[in-house]
């Protein structure tokens, strides 16, 4: 099996693990950011099996520059979406912080 069997290129900005709905960028995210080891973000994951996480690691570090630009680019898209659902919450959000926030001024002192 080449490495390149294990993913779903979906579009550039798209790249997943075959047979998920798992993009690269949340194994890679683990790894990179949160120094997860491949055995914790398999407990993260556990729909995936150790050797796609691995396999995942790997086609990062034969990949790094294009990979680097890729997760740089998820980055700054999960921050603009971030950002923009904060400006617009969907009425679910909205609803659910009424909420907490009832509960909170319900419970005594």
């Amino acid at each position: 099996m080449q490495l390149e069997d294990y993913f779903d290129v979906n579009a550039p900005d798209d790249i997943r693990i075959k047979g998920h709905r798992i993009g690269i960028e949340s194994v890679l995210y683990d790894y990179l950011f949160r120094e997860r080891t491949p055995e914790q973000i398999a407990q993260r994951y556990p729909s995936l099996e150790l050797e796609q996480i691995y396999a995942t690691i790997l086609y990062y570090l034969r990949n790094r520059e294009t990979i680097n630009a890729y997760m740089r680019d998820w980055l700054i898209w999960r921050e603009n979406a971030r950002a923009e659902q904060d400006r617009n919450p969907p009425p679910v959000l909205i609803h659910l912080r009424e909420q907490m926030a009832d509960r909170k001024n319900s419970q005594p002192a």
